[in-house]
């Protein structure tokens, strides 16, 4: 059982357009609307793929109504806390060369007594977990400790956490030692606070990471892959080059792979990496489905061994 906890979910709406236009009235190609947030993606690929999970969230006003309506037509078991904030909504536009623009809406902060029901509430959901997996922002207001607080009361329980967050929450919570960590290349260089343009400045600034308390970091690298840094020999999992179509949630996909798959070294990255690559694949943010996912076409080496220039990767 991996369970997520999603601080600031959202009612995901994404429309598809030739090109956007700046200014212009556009007519969208097709609409589809998703249930959202990073910790709802991955229990989104999880369940889509046969894992049990369940979500546990925050749900306020008309749009928390939607969303949970979207869990529950989507097969995905979730605690919901309901809070006096109504639930954001975000928006895509994604365009048919595979560009995508996306607009995330601010969350509404929440009150101390509904931080402190939500923080109960998830560890109330721990008791048959593995996993506890803590992703995405923080609603307006909410302290930079809560991943920390999180992470100390799963480990209590003799539960695992999986943080993936950004600035401040990733800092904190990497002190009280998450067993995963998963920044993209821009949160992971803003948390040691230097560029990072080659693959061996992403496993040297990994490292330093890792010696600051987490057992595992991984580092999406957009269509270059994702790095494993565990204590062992760093690995780079490369995906086939495909024709995308929204990369929206992918890296929430290739955590959710990793962690399925037990987060057991590269046979773990190189079947994250492999669900990530289908999701790109998709409409919005739809998760892949075991006939969607080509775990063959993903390539493993030894990222030590790689020459890659990552200037332009996300």
């Amino acid at each position: 059982m991996i369970v997520t906890v999603t601080p600031n979910p959202s009612v995901d709406r994404t429309l598809e357009v030739e090109q956007l236009v700046r200014g212009e009235v556009l007519r969208a190609a097709s609409t589809r609307i998703d249930a959202g947030g990073k910790g709802v993606n991955v229990s989104r690929a999880l369940v889509a793929n046969g894992h049990p999970t369940e979500a546990v969230l925050p749900l306020g006003g008309p749009d928390g109504h939607v969303l949970s309506r979207l869990l529950g037509d989507g097969g995905i078991v979730h605690r919901a806390v309901r809070v006096s904030a109504a639930t954001r909504t975000n928006v895509t536009v994604s365009e048919r060369d595979g560009t995508v623009t996306k607009v995330n809406a601010p969350g509404d902060p929440l009150s101390d007594r509904e931080l402190d029901a939500l923080v109960g509430a998830t560890v109330d959901a721990l008791a048959d977990a593995t996993w506890l997996v803590g992703c995405g922002s923080l609603p307006d207001g909410a302290p930079a400790t809560l991943y920390r607080t999180l992470t100390e009361r799963a480990h209590e329980h003799g539960v695992r956490v999986a943080i993936d967050t950004s600035g401040a929450p990733l800092a904190a919570a990497i002190s009280v030692a998450p067993d995963v960590v998963k920044p993209n290349l821009a949160e992971l260089s803003e948390l040691v606070g230097r560029p990072l343009l080659t693959i061996d400045e992403v496993i040297d600034a990994a490292e330093a990471v890792r010696a600051a308390g987490p057992s595992i970091v991984v580092v999406s690298l957009g269509a270059h892959g994702a790095v494993l840094v565990d204590g062992g020999p760093p690995f780079l999992a490369v995906p086939p080059l495909v024709v995308p179509r929204s990369d929206v949630g992918a890296g929430d996909t290739l955590l959710a792979g990793f962690l399925a798959s037990g987060a057991a070294g590269a046979a773990s990255l190189r079947v994250g990496v492999a669900w990530a690559a289908a999701a790109v694949t998709l409409p919005g943010t739809s998760v892949p489905k075991p006939t969607d996912i080509d775990l063959d076409a993903v390539r493993v080496r030894r990222a030590d061994d790689v020459d890659l220039l990552l200037g332009g990767v996300r």
